[in-house]
């Protein structure tokens, strides 16, 4: 919306004191002759915005000219900027809406808080997109038009239409009631009800989306944790566990714990954990290597001497190159 873009225009000179016309177009994504039409506008409007020649000239503001929030402490500003900067945002589709109200905030800041809040900000760092084994966050294609109409028949409490493809099939559409929207370690999720039942939807496998102007029916207040929580435990207790005994040496307990879906039972270094399915057993103990010991089920010792036979055999014949 124009409007939007004529206040974040304001707000980057606040901040920066002087940019030029191609920089803001750069910044607000426009045309440089888009910047030139909204500095005019803003000018026509009363807002005392100029241009200076040369070089290093560009468009800036007059001394002085700002708006002030009130009522906002240090570490409220230090916690609106923190908050965004997790990437929660862009699953949902709200990344650039986010980008221009943190610096609407910092630029309402009272002077004593600006530039020590947003100093503070920068040494905090959320959700990096790597962690220390340098192992990247996974990144979903998320739509930008998908994700918002989800997120306003969401919000209106509207019933959605989505064309959804599940794992291993073609996609198909079908009509839920939405509840609420989740995202967990950069993966967003539509929380959902379908002829009653309860559903879960992974954002990046909507196709499409079309909000219905019938109403969704759903409760007038919901508790997305407690929603979250229970759909996450009855996913975990699915058909196809598998329940593991095994003897785990102590510097890899934790590690082991991270993996497994749940602890059944612990006695001098021996558990017995529960595992999402066979695939996600042998994956979950090979990783581990000589730090585990696996003692039943027998399957899952014959399936992992299998794969180290393969491997050794495979270096062997490498070897005799």
């Amino acid at each position: 919306m124009r409007a939007d873009r004529l206040v974040s225009l304001v707000l980057l000179l606040r901040r920066h004191g002087r940019l030029s016309a191609t920089a803001l177009a750069r910044e607000l994504e426009v045309s440089n002759r888009t910047v030139l039409r909204d500095v005019e506008a803003l000018s026509a409007a009363g807002v005392p915005v100029y241009a200076e020649r040369g070089r290093h000239g560009g468009f800036a503001l007059l001394p002085g000219f700002r708006t002030e929030l009130t009522g906002l402490n240090h570490d409220e500003a230090l916690a609106l900027l923190v908050a965004g900067s997790r990437r929660g945002a862009q699953v949902f589709g709200l990344g650039s809406a986010l980008a221009s109200a943190m610096l609407k905030v910092v630029d309402a800041l009272p002077e004593s808080y600006r530039q020590t809040a947003a100093g503070a900000a920068e040494r905090l760092l959320i959700d990096p997109a790597i962690d220390l084994l340098a192992r990247r966050a996974v990144e979903e294609e998320l739509p930008d038009e998908v994700v918002a109409e989800v997120r306003r028949a969401v919000f209106a409490g509207r019933r959605l239409r989505i064309r959804y493809a599940a794992e291993n099939t073609e996609p198909r559409w079908r009509t839920v009631d939405p509840i609420g929207l989740v995202t967990v370690r950069e993966q967003g999720y539509l929380l959902a009800t379908r002829d009653g039942a309860d559903r879960t939807y992974r954002l990046s496998r909507i196709v499409a989306a079309q909000e219905l102007d019938e109403p969704a029916v759903r409760p007038d207040r919901v508790d997305l944790g407690q929603a979250w929580q229970e759909r996450s435990t009855r996913f975990r207790a699915g058909e196809d566990q598998v329940v593991v005994r095994l003897r785990v040496a102590p510097e890899r307990r934790d590690e082991l714990l991270g993996t497994v879906v749940a602890v059944l039972a612990e006695e001098s270094g021996v558990l017995e954990v529960a595992f999402q399915d066979a695939r996600h057993a042998e994956w979950a103990v090979w990783r581990l290597s000589a730090g585990v010991e696996v003692l039943a089920p027998r399957w899952l010792r014959a399936a992992l001497r299998e794969r180290a036979l393969r491997i050794a055999a495979r270096y062997e014949e490498l070897d005799e190159r």
